[in-house]
């Protein structure tokens, strides 16, 4: 995909402060220090548009980024972006309380179950969700909790194995393997990328996938 352009447009923390459905969604999700942020500047082409930091727990809202918005020039007030790349917080962030965990998880599970449900006969904005694993480790406990509320969502899923470029050949293919046998007792056969932001690995095939499912 060609991005001539990307721009952050908010931080929803709430239900209340998502933005009015429009340009169709594509949410990523993963637990913190996944390399999610990382990630989504190799997809966006930019350095630190999605901020990165040593903290894990950085994101804290819902934040909305546009793709390829239309320059202020076009004129109106319902012109949209080609569309929105969403970032969910950092799933199991311990350094927080737990009611705050908790308001996370539901805004969460909320957003990626009936922000894709349809709207008058129309798909609902979520068109589609990203999953991130550490390629590195098999799926903790947290991933598995994650994975369990995104199944809930009508929106497909991929799941994005991230940090590839620090593991091997055999091990990368091991790491699909490894994943795919995790998922086999639960009956899913969800489409897997092997991505690395640093070697910008994974990207064309992880963009190919969003623009086929939108």
């Amino acid at each position: 995909m060609k991005i001539k352009d990307a721009q952050f447009v908010t931080a929803a923390p709430s239900w209340g402060s998502l933005p009015p459905p429009g340009a169709p969604e594509v949410a990523f999700a993963g637990r913190s220090n996944v390399g999610k942020s990382s990630l989504l500047n190799a997809l966006l082409q930019r350095k630190q548009l999605a901020k990165t930091s040593g903290t894990p727990g950085k994101t804290q809202a819902l934040n909305f980024y546009a793709v390829n918005p239309p320059p202020p020039s076009a004129g109106g007030t319902d012109r949209q972006p080609e569309l929105y790349l969403v970032d969910l917080p950092g799933y199991g962030y311990a350094k927080v309380s737990q009611a705050q965990r908790a308001a996370w998880q539901r805004l969460m599970g909320r957003y990626v179950i009936e922000r894709a449900e349809p709207m008058d006969d129309r798909p609902g904005p979520l068109r589609a969700v990203v999953q991130l694993i550490d390629s590195r480790h098999p799926p903790t406990k947290l991933d598995q909790e994650l994975m369990a509320i995104l199944l809930e969502s009508p929106a497909p899923h991929l799941i994005a194995l991230t940090k590839a470029d620090k593991l091997g050949a055999n091990a990368r293919q091991q790491a699909v393997a490894g994943l795919k046998r995790f998922m086999e007792p639960y009956g899913l056969e969800l489409p897997v990328v092997l991505t690395s932001a640093e070697k910008k690995q994974g990207l064309d095939e992880l963009w190919r996938w969003v623009w086929a499912v939108i």
